[in-house]
């Protein structure tokens, strides 16, 4: 999920960053709550294409969508015009009430691009409620089964990861400094296995195969310690967001896990919240891996900022199961199905068709690939190059030998990223930090939006080469 920020309980921002003698004055005064108290981000007035422009004119090439949202860029006047078209309708209906047009039609959209694989959405406004979402879904799947299995309470996911920022997805996620703040009131039922990261975790001369083995092991090592049958599921990014970097799962891991869960009656949930509708190069991350999950979330590129909207899509026999029981899912939102964001997100949809934007996801991301391995694979500070489709990481290092990574106090990504944003180079790249153990590790995302161009592929390489040069000589 969109999922760094910095934070001093893991990396103490850079002076630069903030002033704690700054005074509060008519000047700088907001009454926004601002991440980062200290200092007034750059205010953004205006976007167009892959760019985003501030309040003194300044043009920043936006090379990560935000975080990973915008994949269209900005500006694009078919979705304005599905909103206002929907503005004039209807903007809200109650859906524990109602349903409405737009929630139909983005929901059939959905469905069908799965195959009929995937039978139900349940469309919410973020990630982080998605997630939410998937862990009550899965809970009161196994209270509604014929025999009910009430014992089945414990989640299982993975370290270094990011599910989210409410209490629920928090504790699932595995990213330290978010979480450092709030362990005592996280949810105790949640065991973390290791990620799949072979840059760092394959043993030297360990081949795929056996290392894919190794990680299932240790997943089946869990289920036997917690008890098999007390197991609710398994929850995974298909490919991870920004707390490890843009990391692939290798041939066979998804299935491998899935069968451990298929073993022991456990459910898959697949986060596709940040990987998923079209950034790895599919519509869908795991049609690359040849897995079905359970339950798979998905927002970001859903409706590409152009408004708040998330979903969970829900397996058939999920759904029969618990339509066969109370008939109801126990949960709800405000905004669930919000028609103006449903409309946005129908148009966003059929943009990605219409253009063939998949496609040129794929081809651009091998040349982003191709320029990236060209450009960085001998710089002596980048440790690994790693990512598919348009969601690609560099991984930073003092020794390339060794992997030893930067301490944690010297907060190389995010000066990385704040050095982008200097008029000289006006770009901005998406850090993200202790990818290895949650304290240390520096990394940076790039996440272009789909209809980026080969002139703006390597403008975004050229650009953070230099930037790169910049910080780390």
């Amino acid at each position: 999920m969109g999922d760094y920020k910095p934070d001093a309980v893991i990396s103490p921002v850079p002076a630069t960053i903030g002033d704690p003698t700054q005074k509060d004055t008519p000047q700088n005064h907001s009454s926004v709550l601002y991440h980062q108290l200290r200092q007034k981000p750059l205010n953004i007035v205006g976007g167009r294409g892959s760019y985003l422009v501030t309040d003194s004119g300044q043009e920043i090439l936006d090379a990560t969508c935000g975080a990973a949202v915008a994949c269209l860029g900005y500006g694009d006047s078919r979705v304005h015009e599905a909103i206002m078209e929907q503005l004039q309708k209807v903007p809200y209906c109650y859906s524990l009430y109602f349903t409405n047009s737009a929630a139909e039609e983005l929901s059939q959209i959905l469905v069908d691009s799965t195959g009929g694989k995937l039978s139900r959405a349940f469309i919410v406004s973020s990630g982080t409620e998605a997630v939410e979402a998937s862990l009550k879904m899965a809970v009161q799947y196994y209270m509604e089964l014929p025999v009910p299995q009430p014992q089945r309470c414990n989640f299982i996911a993975r370290k270094q990861s990011y599910h989210g920022n409410t209490l629920g997805s928090l504790s699932v996620g595995h990213h330290v400094g978010r979480r450092a703040l709030y362990e005592k009131v996280l949810a105790k039922n949640v065991h973390h296995v290791s990620q799949c990261y072979p840059y760092r975790e394959m043993k030297d001369g360990e081949t795929v195969e056996a290392y894919v083995a190794r990680l299932a092991q240790e997943l089946e090592d869990k289920f036997q310690q917690l008890g098999p049958d007390t197991v609710c599921a398994f929850v995974a990014e298909t490919m991870t967001g920004t707390t490890l970097g843009c990391v692939p799962p290798l041939p066979g891991y998804l299935k491998a896990m899935k069968e451990v869960c298929e073993r022991h009656g456990a459910l898959l949930i697949l986060d596709e919240v940040m990987c998923g509708i079209g950034r790895s190069g599919t519509l869908h991350a795991w049609e690359q891996e040849g897995v079905v999950p359970d339950l798979q979330t998905m927002a970001k590129g859903l409706g590409a900022g152009y408004a708040p909207i998330a979903a969970l899509l829900v397996n058939q026999h999920v759904v029969d199961t618990l339509t066969r029981g109370t008939g109801a899912f126990s949960h709800s939102q405000t905004y669930q199905g919000h028609p103006v964001s449903c409309a946005a997100a129908c148009r966003v949809q059929k943009i990605i068709q219409e253009d063939n934007l998949l496609v040129n996801v794929r081809e651009m991301g091998e040349y982003l690939g191709q320029l990236l391995h060209e450009t960085f694979e001998a710089n002596p500070h980048v440790g690994d190059i790693r990512g598919r489709g348009l969601f690609w990481a560099l991984e930073f290092v003092q020794n390339k030998e060794t992997k030893e990574p930067y301490p944690p106090s010297e907060a190389i990504a995010w000066t990385v990223h704040k050095t982008g944003l200097k008029p000289e180079y006006s770009i901005s790249l998406m850090p993200g930090n202790g990818g290895i153990d949650g304290i240390s590790g520096d990394h940076i995302c790039l996440a272009p939006p789909y209809n980026s161009t080969r002139a703006e592929i390597e403008m975004i390489v050229d650009r953070a080469s230099r930037v790169i040069q910049e910080v780390l000589g």
